[in-house]
C-alpha cells in the first residue's frame, strides 16, 4: 500500500496521496478556485478510479503481473475487461471530441492519473487499442509528450519491458 510521510502527517492510498499532493504543490491541477472546474475534475477522477481502471487493471494483471511470476495469461479475463474498457473509451472518445482533457480545456489530476495503468497497457499486446479511438490517441500522445509524463513512465520501463 503507497504512503506519504510529509513531517509528522501519514496519507495513504495512490488517489488520496495525488490529491494531497496536489492540493500541496500544485493546486490548479484540481481547479479549486473554480467550482464548476473542480467538480467536473472530481467526475473525471471517479470515471477514471471506477471505471476505467477498474476495466484496465484486470488486463495488466493478466498481460503483464502473472507472467512475471511465472503464470498463464488467463485470455478470457483480458476480453471481457477490454469490452468493458472499449466502452469506457467511447465515453472518452465522445468527451474529448468536445475539448482538449477530460475534465475541460485544461489540464488536471483526472487527465494525470490516467499515466500509470495506462503506460502499463502501452506494453501489452493491446498497445494499439487507442487507435480506434481518434481524440482519445490523440489526448493519450499529448500527455506522453509533456516532460514529467515522459520521466514518470521513464522510471516504469525497467519493470516491463520484458513481460510481453
Amino acid at each position: 500500500m503507497p504512503v506519504l510521510q510529509d513531517g509528522d502527517f501519514y496519507v495513504w492510498e495512490s488517489r488520496a496521496i495525488c490529491k494531497y499532493t496536489c492540493r500541496k504543490n500544485k493546486p490548479e491541477l484540481l481547479k479549486q478556485g473554480n467550482l464548476k472546474e473542480s467538480a467536473m475534475v472530481d467526475v473525471w477522477l471517479e470515471v477514471e478510479a471506477h471505471q476505467y481502471t477498474a476495466a484496465l487493471e484486470p488486463v495488466i494483471l493478466e498481460c503483464l503481473i502473472r507472467p512475471m511470476f511465472g503464470r498463464a495469461t488467463d485470455q478470457k479475463i483480458v476480453e471481457d475487461n477490454l469490452v468493458k474498457l472499449k466502452k469506457v473509451l467511447e465515453v472518452y472518445e465522445a468527451r474529448l471530441s468536445k475539448c482538449k482533457y477530460l475534465a475541460g480545456d485544461f489540464l488536471s489530476l483526472a487527465d494525470l492519473n490516467h499515466v500509470s495503468a495506462t503506460a502499463c497497457l502501452a506494453t501489452t499486446p493491446y498497445a494499439s487499442l487507442f487507435d480506434a479511438y481518434p481524440h482519445v490517441k490523440a489526448w493519450w500522445s499529448g500527455l506522453m509528450a509533456r516532460p514529467s509524463v515522459q520521466k514518470i513512465t521513464a522510471l516504469k520501463k525497467p519493470y516491463f519491458q520484458n513481460s510481453v
